[in-house]
């Protein structure tokens, strides 16, 4: 019966944290609908800058 608990266990775990509240899920995000709002064309080429800078660039092929 120990195999079925760590067969069980990992998918427990799993399911737990696909279906529990989002809690610890911030950073730039939240600020992404006040962005989208906004009216001002220098934050939304702030936003643009700030989010381009934080996506990981690929390796050039030499």
């Amino acid at each position: 019966m120990g195999w079925l608990q760590s067969l069980l266990s990992p998918l427990k775990k799993l399911w737990f944290r696909l279906h529990s509240t989002p809690k610890n899920r911030r950073g730039i995000y939240i600020l992404y609908e006040d962005v989208k709002s906004c009216q001002y064309e220098d934050v939304h080429v702030l936003w643009s800058i700030l989010v381009e800078s934080n996506t990981p660039s690929l390796p050039s092929k030499q």
